[in-house]
């Protein structure tokens, strides 16, 4: 579902010029949340603020409105990512070369799953994470999730 929540929501997000960096949808009772996160265009510069949210929020709520993939009651919400925010697509990792960064993998890769380390490079096809002076390559068709991870 989150997928298709990304595709359905990402072209809203653009008109307004900022970057639909994750969806979450959590079940809560007989509803859920719908949680939409954001940030400003890598090119624009500068930090989400409450207007901003507002202003993604009706846009998105519109979509949702008229689509409706979703069955049931649920709380939108819509905020800037945090300080451990998710990388989802190869440019989110181009962005956060030299961060620390945690990753997970769908199936191990020289017997580990998880790596915190330092993201070194980016390819078309997967990450370099620098883990205690050890290079690991990350295909991306492997990682399960990945997020920043600042000391």
């Amino acid at each position: 579902m989150r997928n298709d929540l990304v595709r359905l929501l990402e072209p809203a997000v653009a008109a307004l010029h900022f970057e639909l960096v994750d969806v979450e949808f959590a079940r809560a009772g007989r509803g859920g949340v719908l949680r939409v996160f954001i940030d400003r265009d890598a090119r624009e510069g500068g930090s989400v603020t409450v207007d901003d949210c507002a202003r993604v929020s009706d846009a998105v709520s519109e979509v949702l409105d008229r689509v409706d993939p979703i069955p049931g009651n649920y709380t939108l919400e819509v905020s800037s990512p945090g300080w451990d925010r998710v990388l989802r697509t190869p440019a989110h990792f181009e962005r956060f070369v030299g961060e620390r960064v945690f990753v997970e993998l769908k199936l191990p890769l020289d017997g580990r799953r998880r790596f915190v380390g330092v993201l070194r490079r980016v390819d078309g096809e997967a990450i370099e994470v620098d883990v205690d002076g050890r290079g690991f390559v990350l295909p991306f068709d492997r990682i399960q999730k990945a997020r920043l991870r600042p000391v």
